[in-house]
């Protein structure tokens, strides 16, 4: 199979037509090899328009979803991004591309196991995998200029919006009443956080977000 044409057939076929128009972002996704985070089971798949399931429950986002989000990061070469729920390291392979330094939290041992083999056999020395609780961010490398959830929320945790810089952008999807989520943009200035919506998804959840259940009688 012809990976590199298949590459580019992504980024003209599902990501320009989706009004992404970032160049770090498409540079980046243009070289970063989708098909070496995908179980070699799914190789000939991993460039569909669709997430790719790469362990039970835990899903690649779809490449424009996930292209759609970067963008609404404004990313900038100096930014250190802390990426949660990284599964096996497609993301951060892209982040690592355009940003200073990659903070990837991941909390499936095996999972996070194959991003940092992965990442270390592409040669990518600008990120590090930590395994923890995907809910609790990654306080000892705080504040991040950008913050990337790789799946769905019920509802992003204080305890990550506190991790953010002033000035940093989260990029958040949180599952709606419906099977669509919305993706949003959360600016931090000063104590503020500003949010802006811009797009539905169907993404699946993360676990350890799930919605809190409440009293019943």
């Amino acid at each position: 199979m012809d990976y590199a044409l298949s590459r580019f057939n992504m980024i003209e076929g599902q990501i320009k037509t989706n009004r992404v128009t970032d160049p770090f972002v498409l540079d980046a996704m243009a070289e970063v090899p989708r098909e070496s985070f995908v179980p070699t089971a799914k190789k000939g798949v991993a460039y569909i328009d669709d997430a790719v399931e790469v362990a039970p429950g835990r899903f690649m986002l779809e490449p424009m979803v996930l292209a759609r989000m970067l963008e609404g990061c404004a990313l900038k070469e100096t930014d250190i991004v802390l990426d949660i729920g990284c599964n096996t390291g497609y993301s951060t392979a892209i982040l690592a591309k355009i940003v200073s330094t990659v903070v990837a939290l991941e909390e499936d041992e095996t999972l996070a196991k194959s991003a940092s083999d992965t990442l270390n056999v592409l040669g990518v020395d600008n990120a590090v995998v930590v395994t923890g609780p995907m809910k609790e961010g990654v306080v000892k490398q705080a504040p991040y200029d950008v913050i990337l959830f790789n799946g769905a929320v019920s509802e992003v945790p204080e305890a990550i919006k506190n991790q953010l810089a002033d000035g940093g952008r989260l990029v958040a999807i949180t599952v709606g009443k419906s099977t669509m989520s919305t993706v949003s943009v959360y600016t931090r200035n000063n104590e503020l956080l500003s949010k802006r919506d811009i797009m539905e998804a169907g993404v699946a959840l993360l676990p350890g977000f799930e919605a809190k259940k409440g009293f019943s009688f």
